[in-house]
């Protein structure tokens, strides 16, 4: 499989720059006050289908062979990367099967049938999600579009950070939330040519510190599927691809409780009048932690994404 690297991530920046948010990116005077920080926000809850997902679905389809995206494509997901492939399945008319754990969000079920997605259910706790879709693959003849180890999807994740860097220059610390790591591997590409001397911070729930664990052990840690709010990051283990490029470019990876996660739900919220889901606050509520050691530093967090229920969301501020 290619190796990702940083002209990958420029070649995927010239290729979703007509379809894709340039998101922007946010300040708080609060925020600034309370870490004593210059913090910058990059806000990819208001990409395309709310989440910096599309960025790396939209470059992995688009970067198909003609007879590849004829055939169509399959993906598994507990919900951003599933309405990322199927909008983008959909705007490169090709058709997208998609698997989701029957507790997906409604929300995100809903948008991926809605952008033209073939749902097909699983027991996320019972079943192989990457079994069933290869699979499928095999069978049917499709495409397999993983959520995170594919060298596209990788590459594609890697220009939200710089975006980021591009705007508003170097950075002392950049937080990335991390599932299974692509947006956390495509940004450390991004670092490593852009701002070299800026430490990088994965952040994962605390219930799933799958990635913190094979950092300190040096190999990959496979854990039962973590339980916590944080959806988007419910994965069992790194990927044969992101984890060498964590190993080698991340500072530190850091854990946030899901009651840090809702406390920094209801900031956003209240102070910035975002909507970001549990998942996408995982960098802030690190960053939120840390607190003091972060004092007269430049920096950055990615928001990756701002879908949630409303009566969801609401339940989860009416928590605490």
């Amino acid at each position: 499989m290619t190796q990702p690297t940083y002209d990958g991530v420029l070649a995927a920046a010239r290729r979703i720059e007509a379809h894709a948010h340039r998101t922007p990116v946010m300040r708080s005077r609060t925020l600034d006050a309370e870490l004593g920080a210059s913090v910058h926000l990059k806000c990819e809850n208001l990409q395309r289908m709310g989440a910096f997902k599309f960025r790396g679905a939209f470059n992995a389809l688009s970067s198909l062979e003609p007879a590849r995206r004829k055939a169509g494509v399959v993906a598994f997901s507990s919900g951003n990367h599933a309405q990322a492939v199927a909008l983008s399945a959909r705007l490169l008319d090709m058709p997208a099967t998609i698997l989701m754990p029957h507790d997906a969000p409604a929300a995100k079920m809903a948008a991926t049938r809605g952008y033209g997605g073939q749902v097909v259910v699983y027991d996320r706790y019972r079943e192989d999600r990457e079994q069933i879709g290869r699979e499928l693959a095999e069978r049917e003849g499709l495409t397999l579009i993983p959520p995170y180890d594919h060298p596209e999807v990788i590459c594609g994740q890697g220009t939200a950070a710089k975006e980021l860097f591009d705007e508003v220059g170097e950075l002392d610390a950049l937080f990335v939330p991390l599932g299974g790591g692509g947006l956390l591997s495509g940004s450390a590409l991004a670092r490593r040519a852009l701002a070299p001397h800026c430490e990088l911070y994965g952040v994962e729930p605390e219930a799933g510190d799958d990635g913190r664990r094979s950092l300190r052990s040096g190999s990959i840690v496979h854990i039962e599927t973590p339980r916590t709010i944080a959806d988007g990051a419910q994965t069992q283990h790194l990927g044969n691809l992101t984890f060498p490029i964590i190993r080698r470019e991340v500072t530190d990876i850091l854990t946030a409780s899901d009651s840090e996660l809702v406390d920094t739900m209801r900031f956003l919220a209240e102070r910035m009048k975002l909507v970001v889901e549990p998942t996408g606050c995982l960098g802030l509520a690190a960053a939120r932690r840390m607190g003091a050691q972060l004092r007269g530093k430049r920096v950055g967090v990615l928001l990756s994404g701002g879908n949630v229920d409303m009566a969801r969301f609401a339940e989860l501020l009416g928590t605490s």
